[in-house]
């Protein structure tokens, strides 16, 4: 499928997405949902992508300010058009991970929670302001932040509309590295490369069970814990990994 508003890279097993500034306007957030709802179905039936990355996140105006990040297309009197970035990207089976250059604020903070990993740049910032204009965050802000930083934390940032720098974010474990703008992009695919050389069953499997098990008792999230290790057992890449680990050499995973 072809994009306007996401530029797709493939480099070996990665799939390094690029989200275009047209998407700094309502309509183009509409069009970015439907794009990355696309997207997202497409890689997922794909066998060779095994890590998403996802750069351009920021604030998407050209005054430089921070931007509300409210995000609402207005249809009718009581008709309202929303896009949703974070759905599409929490439905996605691969490690995803954000690249954060800029302030990633509202909506755009909100798609950033959905994926696995976030690293930034030191003059990132972050938050919630829809408090600011009677509104509160609606794709999925609410429930990822506490679940992330915890309930009260939270509460703070989004009933008082504040906003954080990227310092405050790694110590609340918002995000989970902060680098220099020069060593963004090499850090990041270090990450990513490493990533993609993992068994993909496991990674899938490890990830399922951490985000499913979130939402269930701790009994329940050890028996879905145990259910995916024995399916492992199913697969070659398990067979290739103790072959690998008795030859003393790297294993080659291949997703089977």
């Amino acid at each position: 499928m072809r994009y306007q508003i996401l530029n797709v890279e493939k480099q070996d097993n990665l799939s390094i997405v690029n989200i275009k500034n047209s998407a700094g306007n309502e309509v183009g957030i509409v069009e970015l949902s439907q794009e990355l709802v696309a997207f997202c179905s497409e890689t997922n039936i794909e066998e060779d992508t095994r890590v998403v990355v996802f750069t351009g996140f920021g604030a998407k105006s050209s005054s430089g300010e921070i931007s509300k990040g409210f995000t609402v297309s207005l249809l009718g009197e009581n008709e309202v058009n929303w896009g949703s970035l974070s759905e599409p990207i929490a439905k996605l089976d691969l490690p995803v991970i954000a690249v954060i250059e800029g302030d990633t604020v509202g909506q755009w903070l909100e798609f950033a929670l959905a994926c696995d990993i976030r690293i930034a740049t030191e003059a990132s910032h972050f938050g919630f302001p829809d408090i600011k204009n009677g509104f509160i965050p609606r794709d999925g802000g609410t429930q990822r932040l506490s679940r992330l930083v915890g309930r009260s934390k939270a509460l703070e940032m989004i009933l008082t509309g504040e906003i954080i720098d990227a310092r405050e974010a790694y110590r609340i474990g918002l995000v989970n590295k902060i680098v220099s703008t020069e060593d963004l992009t090499a850090v990041t695919m270090k990450m990513a490369r490493e990533m993609a050389l993992r068994a993909p069953f496991s990674m899938g499997y490890a990830k399922e069970a951490i985000s499913k098990g979130m939402d269930l008792t701790l009994e329940q999230g050890l028996r879905l814990e145990a259910d995916l290790y024995f399916l492992l057992h199913t697969t070659k890449d398990r067979m290739e990994g103790i072959q690998a680990f008795r030859e003393k050499r790297t294993p080659r995973f291949e997703g089977k």
